[in-house]
């Protein structure tokens, strides 16, 4: 078997000794254009767990690596004169220069022909002639990819930020991340030790930051001494070195297909992942070894690609997902930059969600108790010991107190009748009060028979419906240490509807008339909704001032109005929906108009002593639909207007809302974006699945509370199991009487 590889990187290299080690027969030629030690850049990061791979790939190898390489297990952030170090992560560096020799004498002494300081043409590269594989391992700029890119058709986005890599002679003892802000912006450099004496110095700002400061126009050289000058404190008196160094941004590379015919793609050709998640050296290595063990197990080379393939691109995905959401993290670092440092610190830690608040407690109980102690004390709670976790410290919306983080999201249970709640609602709404969330919200209960989605809605509309919920109230009040929220709502174009469980989204045959900002209907089989006048909305704007008055006669603690998922006020707030040309349609500014006169109208009606809420959803998830930038702007608005809490919700504007990527805790980032850049509290809901996660979320600024659906359907005692499975007994969590032999012992 002949085989050729086009680039002799770390994935060329390492798939040659691995092929020619299991199968000597083979003829394996590698191409590669530079000298034997030629290399750029300064040092790789492998995981403990990547090095476990290449000890089972080739021992050899292995043991070459590890005793050059340079092993930490801290990281350490310096950031406004703190240094905050978390440990536990087991990495080490070494020098790519020395890596590259380690493969190129492991390859030679196998056998393996290199022809270095060759530069091959793709597919019309004579190595390639009567080759029976032919390994395009010839990095980001892929030549064979380009001649294939019909089949394998690339992707490639530039990142918005800009980085440099350097090196220093600063000798570091863990992975370090520096941060310092200058009078042009914010500059994070990533940092790592690689041999005994230089370590690998990544600097990266955001564009406008470096146009600012000049250095487009500047040299390599120019570059070099602007960023000694900045981070002069933290070199000590070193100095940073260039290697073929130069400004760039990150390109993110993904293909459909990773191979054709007898022609396959590994590493940088393939894909890339950010480096601030990790080496894309690991990668690469781990591509060879799946191509070997594929080539070595399949009968035929097309089979073994394509089981390649498979065995691979979904591995890549995540962590392609992951490091995209890591690099967005440090594209928009400016957002974090008035944290406390703590908290900064911990966003940064978790920013890709691959690390959580419990991941580091386990790898580092001392620093995740004074993570603890920091945020117990933040929040009033400074004297309990031991602190209690995140998730159990209190909150204060005007002269309401929750006494946790833990929200029972709004579930619509389409189990009334007449808008009347009943024993299934108190029995599920109580339930959840019990098992000790700090706030429990009602369904969306709706401002008039026709605002309601389903005939099984619940509703506030008179003092009847005002005295079935005030039984709910009471329950909640009298048995558990919870509040109350109830979410006042209007279907809008939506209405009408038949239960979910009796078919897919579906109009009721003979139903009621709809209201919206315009006739489009929601989808087929829903009918096309009256264009509201000025007289139907002051109708609607009396209707939720009555229930927010009904709402105060129940005893609720909290109001919240509805203007997300595709209902009446979130439709005259999406484009998608409202097409008025009238002062009630067009900019954003009077798309909200109505909204904000139903929001104008409940909050004079709610006690100025009590939080009023408002739901949105933060993006349409369809192309010339609502997007971030909009919900910064309408959190705005609502902070305007009296609204104390934003509940980030997103999507369900149409049938055709899809998140881009659906997962735990994935819509989490836009609470983060509104409570930083609106500067309002906020509310996280979407796949918060446990309390590591709300930990996570509310430790790491991203989110004052967190709002949870299917798990407090699964388990109501949802926040009681918390305590117990964190074995807390500390305020934050109040246990019923009847349920104390279960409360943890300490």
């Amino acid at each position: 078997m002949k085989i050729a590889v086009l680039g002799g990187g770390p994935a060329g290299l390492y798939f040659s000794v691995l092929m020619k080690k299991a199968r000597p027969d083979c003829e394996v030629v590698v191409v590669e254009r530079n000298r034997r030690r030629d290399t750029f850049g300064w040092g790789v990061v492998f995981s403990d767990g990547t090095l476990g791979n290449f000890r089972r790939a080739d021992p050899e190898t292995y043991a070459a690596i590890t005793e050059a390489f340079i092993h930490w297990d801290d990281i350490d952030t310096c950031i406004k004169g703190q240094v905050i170090r978390s440990g536990g992560h087991g990495f080490c560096g070494i020098a790519r220069v020395r890596l590259l020799e380690i493969l190129q004498d492991r390859a030679l002494a196998l056998g393996v022909r290199i022809e270095f300081e060759t530069e091959h043409e793709g597919l019309s590269s004579p190595a390639v002639a009567g080759a029976d594989l032919v390994v395009a391992a010839d990095g980001i700029n892929s030549k064979v990819r380009t001649q294939l890119g019909e089949v394998f058709a690339p992707t490639i986005a530039e990142g918005k930020a800009k980085y440099i890599w350097l090196g220093t002679t600063k000798r570091l003892s863990a992975f370090t991340f520096y941060v310092r802000e200058d009078e042009h912006g914010l500059f994070v450099v990533h940092a790592y030790p690689f041999d005994r004496d230089t370590s690998t110095f990544i600097v990266e700002t955001d564009a406008e930051t470096w146009r600012r400061a000049g250095l487009d126009a500047m040299s390599t050289d120019e570059s070099v001494a602007y960023c000694e000058r900045l981070f002069a404190e933290e070199l000590a008196g070193h100095r940073l070195m260039s290697n073929k160094s130069s400004w760039l941004s990150f390109r993110e590379v993904k293909c459909a297909r990773w191979w054709s015919g007898n022609v396959v793609l590994i590493g940088d050709a393939a894909h890339t992942a950010h480096f601030s998640i990790g080496s894309g050296t690991k990668l690469a290595m781990e591509d060879s070894i799946a191509l070997c063990e594929a080539l070595l197990r399949e009968p035929t080379v097309p089979a073994a690609l394509a089981a390649y393939h498979e065995a691979r691109w979904l591995e890549v995905a995540k962590l392609q997902r992951a490091a995209k959401v890591s690099q967005t993290w440090f594209e928009e670092v400016r957002r974090y930059k008035d944290l406390p440092p703590q908290q900064f610190v911990l966003s940064m830690m978790t920013r890709s969600k691959r690390v959580t608040y419990e991941n580091l407690r386990v790898r580092d109980r001392d620093y995740v108790g004074s993570l603890d102690r920091w945020f117990a004390g933040e929040n009033g709670c400074e004297s309990h010991e031991p602190a209690p976790p995140p998730m159990f410290t209190p909150l204060r919306l005007r002269e309401l107190t929750l006494q946790n983080r833990v929200v029972v999201s709004p579930m619509c249970q389409y189990s009334a009748e007449d808008g009347l709640p009943n024993e299934w609602h108190l029995v599920h709404l109580g339930g959840c009060a019990v098992g000790g969330a700090g706030l429990v919200m009602t369904e969306m209960t709706d401002v008039a028979p026709e605002g309601r989605i389903s005939r099984g809605c619940t509703g506030l509309w008179s003092e009847a419906h005002a005295a079935a919920w005030r039984r709910v109230v009471d329950f909640v009040h009298s048995h558990s240490t919870a509040k109350i929220g109830v979410q006042l709502g209007h279907a809008g174009r939506k209405g009408s509807a038949a239960h979910p469980w009796e078919g897919a989204d579906s109009g009721l045959a003979e139903g009621w008339e709809l209201l919206g900002p315009s006739a489009v209907p929601y989808a087929p089989g829903f009918a096309a909704p009256k264009p509201m006048t000025p007289a139907d909305m002051a109708a609607v704007v009396e209707q939720f001032r009555r229930a927010a008055k009904l709402a105060e006669e129940a005893g609720f603690d909290l109001v919240e109005v509805h203007m997300a998922h595709g209902y009446l006020l979130a439709s005259f707030i999406s484009p998608l929906t409202n097409v008025r040309s009238d002062e009630y349609g067009g900019s954003l500014q009077n798309r909200m108009r109505f909204p904000l006169q139903v929001l104008d109208a409940v909050r004079a009606e709610v006690p100025a002593h009590k939080p009023v809420s408002v739901r949105i959803s933060a993006t349409d998830w369809i192309p010339d639909g609502l997007d971030e930038e909009d919900a910064v702007e309408i959190a705005r608005l609502l902070k305007a207007h009296g609204c104390d809490l934003v509940d980030v919700s997103a999507g369900q504007t149409t049938p055709e809302s899809r998140p881009e990527i659906y997962g735990r805790m994935f819509q989490t980032h836009l609470s983060d974006r509104i409570r930083h850049e609106a500067g309002v509290t906020t509310m996280a809901v979407g796949a918060i699945q446990d309390w590591d996660q709300v930990n996570t979320i509310i430790a790491s600024g991203r989110a004052d509370l967190c709002a949870l659906a299917r798990p407090h359907l699964l388990d109501p005692h949802f926040t009681l199991r918390a305590a117990a499975e964190q074995n807390y007994r500390g305020p934050g969590v109040t246990w019923p009487p009847q349920y104390l032999p279960a409360r943890p012992r300490g």
